[in-house]
């Protein structure tokens, strides 16, 4: 399925990703979340979540106390810290599964590695807080570089680019470079093309295209594409439960094209599909391996 071996590690933890990919389930403790705001902003709710997710199979929980969505305002880090960090303790009290921290600040990505946190999700590709890369070379911590044109609040007024494949390739190979130097290790590195994160529908729809291309040789690839608005606009409505099985439908389509890792809100449905498409990937012999 690979000519590389695709090897993440985190946290001590060495996830083998050629043959298999991972569910990261999206948990946000925020108020203003596009899909899911407000729903899940104590522990006891969150906690309640969780608990579902690693029914269905979930493989990451990642958490978020700052919505990123398209005019989304910055939160500080007091608050950021108040509405994750209870989370992180409470889900790692319970469960011994991966956790992310979904954040751009070093002083969060730090507390929550300290409560139990295994993986650092940032938006900024390690460029928004200069003390992220240290926090995550010295934690050993996964990491999601993710490119982002702009940022949340402005990121969608008219993104431009010439190629977008080739702009988000070299974006990758700039940071993977970058980040090597600064110390932090090859297979720390996950890299996520931000779908929707200063981009049009056409640039979703050609990053989608041609995803196989961003694929960087060895590193895992992470999709996140879940009720985004741009699925919406295909379907001619606004309402974000029509957006999941189109979410569903993309999973499979992305786990072909090469990406490992899927940030989801449903975590049943999608991984069921990641399942289905790795069977037909790998069908030489017994396929049922696949879906166990």
């Amino acid at each position: 399925m690979t000519n590389h071996p695709t090897i993440w590690n985190v946290c001590g933890r060495r996830l083998d990703l050629s043959r298999r990919g991972l569910v990261m389930g999206i948990l946000n403790v925020t108020p203003d979340s596009f899909s899911d705001g407000g729903r899940f902003a104590n522990v006891e709710s969150a906690l309640k979540q969780c608990r579902q997710m690693v029914a269905e199979g979930v493989d990451i929980i990642d958490v978020g106390g700052e919505s990123t969505r398209p005019g989304a305002e910055p939160v500080g880090k007091e608050e950021e810290l108040r509405r994750t960090i209870p989370v992180v303790e409470a889900l790692r009290a319970e469960w011994d599964g991966l956790i992310s921290i979904d954040t751009s600040k070093a002083v969060v990505a730090e507390a929550a590695m300290a409560a139990g946190a295994d993986i650092v999700n940032d938006v900024t590709a390690l460029r928004g807080d200069e003390g992220m890369g240290e926090v995550c070379r010295r934690t050993g911590a996964g990491v999601v570089v993710m490119h982002m044109r702009g940022e949340p609040r402005t990121m969608q007024a008219n993104p431009q680019y010439e190629n977008v494949v080739e702009e988000v390739r070299g974006f990758f190979e700039e940071r993977f470079a970058d980040l090597t130097a600064e110390g932090l290790a090859e297979e720390q590195l996950c890299f996520d093309p931000g779908i929707g994160f200063g981009k049009s529908l056409e640039h979703n729809l050609t990053l989608l295209k041609g995803l196989d291309q961003l694929v960087l040789p060895g590193r895992p690839l992470l999709i996140g594409l879940s009720r985004k608005s741009f699925l919406g606009k295909l379907l001619g409505t606004d309402g974000v439960g029509c957006r999941e099985w189109p979410t569903v439908a993309l999973t499979a389509y992305t786990r072909e094209k090469g990406a490992v890792v899927h940030r989801v809100h449903s975590v049943k449905e999608n991984r069921e599909a990641m399942r289905m498409a790795e069977a037909v990937m790998g069908a030489q012999g017994t396929c049922l391996d696949w879906l166990q």
